[in-house]
């Protein structure tokens, strides 16, 4: 008798993991592709700039078709994993007959001239830890001894 009792615990305790309720979800990581543009970088552009320079701004398109050479395609495209959310971007590059920039569409939009002609600072002070009056004047620690893998090493002769 009680070993049909211990089958049918088990056959139970099994049955129950299967169904895992919906508060302990697996974690999902958020997922990233393409190219990602920013406005800075699309406020460079200029017409008659070189594919090179084009290239060197926005970096290597994500497409570039055969049958329309005068065109890079810039996809970004961001899943969130947590919300399930997507988002994507779409940004293409039109040249002319002398592989010269021509016009921009897609959803990151050009810089307004206002924009262009104010100088900006790009310039940002980023404080590492600055030692005070009285810890500079304090001498530095003495190195540790070797540690523990280190003393290994030595032991094994390496």
């Amino acid at each position: 008798m009680s070993r049909s009792r211990t089958l049918v615990f088990v056959l139970c305790t099994s049955l129950a993991a299967c169904s895992v309720p919906t508060r302990f979800n697996a974690y999902k990581i958020d997922v990233q592709q393409g190219n990602v543009l920013s406005q800075e970088m699309v406020a460079q552009l200029k017409p008659g700039q070189s594919r090179d320079q084009v290239r060197f701004i926005l970096g290597t398109p994500l497409l570039t078709d055969i049958f329309h050479q005068q065109r890079w395609d810039y996809v970004y495209r961001y899943h969130d994993g947590q919300t399930g959310s997507v988002e994507q971007r779409r940004f293409s590059v039109f040249f002319d007959q002398n592989n010269q920039l021509e016009r921009v569409a897609g959803d990151v939009g050009a810089a307004a001239p206002e924009d262009l002609s104010a100088p900006s600072s790009k310039n940002r002070v980023v404080d590492l830890g600055s030692l005070g009056e009285g810890d500079a004047a304090k001498p530095m620690p003495a190195p540790e001894g070797q540690g523990f893998f280190g003393r290994m090493r030595d032991w094994v002769g390496l």
